[in-house]
């Protein structure tokens, strides 16, 4: 678990980082750890996606990833166009900081239901080389584990009856989020 001060840090790292658009070598000792991150960025105040790119697993140094992820998010994310610097004063930093992923176990499909907890995990969902991501922040947008499932097989290319089979696998994890409460604002820990 970071602390809030490490969590503010993170965020103006991500900001710092779309507005030079470049990925800074030197950053505190503790952002040297690897750890899986995403960066999501939304508009102000309407809270709408603009851009949302991560890493699931930990593999770059945490100060770089949410570089990295940042800069992809507003700049390389497939849905939107690119950022526009005119946009920096409105939009939003959110970090979501990732345990590792971990493989679910099942003997049955169904028992996928019993072994998620809705609102706290954040799930991949893979079925040979399709694979889709959902943040644990997602839950808000679905009523039921079952939409949640589904949408997540529409987003991996593959449709609902996907978490259902037997060759589907489904990791989960859980993330600490630090997000501004306005552009360049406040950073608060954002609890789920």
């Amino acid at each position: 678990m970071l602390s809030l001060e490490q969590g503010k840090e993170l965020v103006k790292l991500a900001r710092k980082a779309v507005e030079t658009k470049k990925v800074e070598k030197k950053f505190s000792k503790e952002f040297e750890i690897k750890k899986g991150v995403f960066v999501t960025i939304e508009t102000f105040p309407e809270k709408e996606l603009r851009g949302c790119i991560g890493f699931p697993r930990a593999i770059y140094p945490l100060g770089e990833a949410v570089q990295m992820a940042a800069i992809s998010a507003a700049y390389e994310d497939s849905r939107f166009e690119p950022l526009e610097k005119e946009e920096l004063e409105k939009v939003v930093f959110e970090v979501s900081i990732l345990t590792e992923p971990e493989l679910i176990e099942v003997k049955s499909p169904k028992e996928y239901f019993e072994k998620i907890e809705e609102g706290k995990d954040g799930l991949i969902l893979q079925n040979g080389p399709f694979a889709g991501l959902f943040l644990p922040q997602v839950w808000e947008y679905f009523k039921s584990k079952e939409e949640f499932l589904e949408n997540l097989c529409f987003k991996a290319g593959l449709t609902p009856d996907y978490i259902y089979r037997k060759d589907t696998r489904i990791w989960k994890f859980r993330a600490q989020i630090f997000a501004e409460e306005k552009p360049n604002g406040k950073v608060i820990e954002v609890k789920l």
